[in-house]
């Protein structure tokens, strides 16, 4: 299991969380903030390391253009900034090409692009009852629009079994789309499987591993998974406003069509949109900045490993469960084994509003977690949780053993 000195040295927490609260207004917050335990990792990771807020100033500081847009030496710095992070993010998922590596400003972006540019009316896709709704809102528009939807339910812990995929498809499916970790129980969906089943039929799969990237590790020389959509502001450890998709070797770029259309620095001799990758996806000026901490975050979590952070994540996931497990009036949902989820866990107490408790968590106790439907309705109604929620932990790399611990024995309290 890693100590926290082990995911990061204490000068260097000591240093993100000093550079962090300085952007806080007042000296209260300023105070407070060093002693708040950050359990709201599966919205946002908190701290980053301090790698990518020094990633960002040196790129405004140093380079500051505009990549792909002009041939001084600073743009050709500013493309160069954005293909390292390309590259990293191509070694992190194990993937040969990063030119097939698109950029977007998050998870939901290039879900929505892989729906969009792909579905056509009359087609079919099959997708989970665990669903995030960047997942099902755009489903559920194309729906309206003359594509079938089928939504295979899961188990009230949020399993999705394989045999219930496979009986959903049929001749017209061209696409399986599933979360690969439900946001709300941690609950890991059987991708591989799904790939398979996906492959024989001739489909693809799409996975949404907002949630995952980062924090489970995922081969996509050995995984069959088609298109991957991350975020970089979760297990990647980088600012909000990027993420992106993976485009596999299966995938047929002119059978997807562009979410938008527009400026891309190349070929502007023509009105319309280039065909190789990956500008036909990226139009418009790209977040710079941001890509250059996306780099520095997927950077630290390549140096540490995958595997070593997945460790010390399913140990503090195996402690919290015990910890809540033991607390009458708690009810945990999901799998209640850690080795089958992410490290977030929702649970809620008997006859107390989840809000309410998350309120209390943080006023009283300096617990910032998220309570209510997580922008998963659906999985709540599977979890039989909807409308009320739940209260959700999510822990990261730089949680430790000793604010589980404190987090335990302040849920016990709230409870009594």
């Amino acid at each position: 299991m890693l100590s926290r000195a082990g995911c990061l040295a204490k000068e260097e927490r000591r240093s993100a969380a000093k550079s962090l609260t300085t952007m806080a207004e007042g000296p209260d917050a300023r105070s407070a903030c060093p002693a708040l335990i950050y359990f709201d990792n599966a919205a946002t990771s908190w701290p980053k390391p301090p790698g990518v807020a020094a990633a960002m100033a040196r790129y405004l500081e140093e380079v500051g253009a505009s990549p792909g847009r002009s041939g001084h030496r600073l743009a050709i710095a500013a493309a160069r900034a954005l293909f390292s992070a390309r590259e990293a993010v191509a070694q992190l998922f194990h993937f040969d090409d990063p030119l097939r590596v698109v950029f977007a400003t998050n998870a939901t972006e290039a879900l929505n692009l892989s729906l969009t540019g792909l579905l056509r009316p009359g087609d079919h896709v099959v997708t989970s009852s665990v669903e995030h709704n960047s997942m099902m809102r755009p489903l559920r528009a194309l729906q309206q629009g003359g594509v079938e939807v089928t939504v295979v339910p899961c188990s009230r812990e949020g399993v999705l079994d394989p045999n219930r995929l496979e009986t959903a498809l049929c001749a017209r499916t061209r696409l399986i789309a599933l979360t690969h970790a439900s946001n709300v129980t941690g609950t890991l969906l059987p991708v591989a499987e799904a790939g398979q089943l996906a492959r024989e039929r001739g489909a693809l799969l799409l996975v949404d591993a907002a949630q995952t990237a980062g924090a489970y590790p995922i081969d996509l020389t050995t995984d069959p998974i088609d298109l991957l959509a991350f975020t970089g502001h979760k297990s990647l450890y980088g600012p909000t406003g990027t993420g992106g998709l993976v485009l596999g070797d299966r995938v047929d770029p002119s059978q997807l069509q562009p979410l938008i259309r527009g400026g891309t620095g190349s070929h502007s001799e023509h009105e319309e949109q280039p065909e190789f990758l990956p500008d036909r996806y990226e139009s418009g000026t790209p977040n710079a900045v941001g890509l250059a901490g996306l780099d520095a975050g997927v950077r630290w979590v390549l140096e540490r490993g995958v595997e070593r952070i997945r460790a010390h994540e399913v140990a503090l996931t195996r402690q919290l469960i015990e910890g809540l497990s033991a607390i009458p009036g708690v009810t945990l949902y999901g799998t209640r084994d850690a080795e089958r989820q992410t490290a977030t866990l929702s649970f809620t107490i008997a006859g107390k509003d989840p809000a309410e408790v998350s309120v209390r968590l943080d006023e009283n106790f300096g617990i910032l977690c998220r309570a209510g439907l997580h922008c998963a309705p659906a999985a709540h109604r599977t979890l039989g949780t909807f409308p009320q929620g739940t209260i959700r932990f999510s822990l990261g790399a730089f949680n430790t053993p000793e604010e589980v611990a404190t987090a335990v024995a302040a849920v016990e309290e709230v409870a009594r």
